[in-house]
């Protein structure tokens, strides 16, 4: 059993697509998958929020699981403050990842945020979910300018708890990616400490679930049982093509 923590260098850098795309692929090559998402916030109980999205690219093979909602488009701990809504406490996710694990070959726990944004006012943050459950953890990191500090900054938190980071994915590629963005295909692993383990292009949550899928293989690492090569994608993305 494998269970992976998905967090982010930010808000908005494709880390639910990540997401989907590692369980759509592997779901298609034959693995039990489970998606965790503890807290899904800015989002209101008859809306679609991050799983539903997982599932609409993924498939319904996916085991889907959500312990708190909340309205405000605000951190966990904020947002259930405001709400006036229970807190969520890393034993009660990482429980829930447990459980999750024991029916299944993939377990993707994704955060809300970056790595230490706070679950509840004694500041417990994804990094100690990660730590209790002794799990990988992947960072999704934006293209462009920017991303190198925020990347090495989590990665360093990262080591600093006790924490393996397997890999760093740019969740979101442009399609005409700039000088920086280019440059940091080179870059981000050195800031990440860890390699570079996929690609996914932008706007790939519009694709339909078969181009959504041939989108992850290309996009992802062996790793992961994608395609993905980082350095013929870098001399492609150099020239290009």
């Amino acid at each position: 059993m494998t269970m992976l923590v998905m967090t982010g260098t930010g808000t908005g850098v494709g880390k639910t697509i990540t997401t989907a795309a590692i369980a759509a692929v592997a779901v298609a090559g034959g693995q039990r998958v489970a998606v965790l998402k503890p807290a899904q916030t800015g989002v209101r109980p008859d809306e679609a929020g991050d799983l539903q999205d997982v599932v609409r690219l993924a498939g319904p093979g996916v085991t889907t699981r959500e312990l708190r909602r909340y309205p405000d488009p605000l951190s966990p701990e904020a947002a259930a403050r405001r709400s006036g809504l229970p807190a969520l406490e890393p034993g009660e996710i990482a429980q829930a990842a447990s459980d999750l694990d024991t029916g299944h070959d993939l377990t993707l726990i994704e955060g809300a945020g970056g790595l230490l944004v706070r679950f509840d006012s004694a500041g417990a943050s994804l990094a100690d979910v990660a730590w209790s459950l002794g799990s990988l953890v992947i960072i999704v990191a934006e293209a462009g300018l920017g991303t190198l500090n925020a990347t090495a900054l989590t990665a360093e938190v990262a080591t600093k708890r006790g924490l393996t980071v397997a890999g760093v994915i740019i969740g979101a590629w442009p399609a005409e990616p700039d000088l920086a963005a280019l440059s940091n295909l080179e870059d981000l692993p050195v800031a990440a400490g860890a390699p570079l383990l996929g690609v996914l292009p932008a706007g790939l949550g519009t694709a339909s679930r078969e181009e959504f899928l041939a989108a992850a293989r290309a996009g992802l690492s062996p790793w992961f049982g994608g395609e993905f090569d980082p350095e013929l994608f870098a001399g492609c993305a150099s020239a290009g093509k």
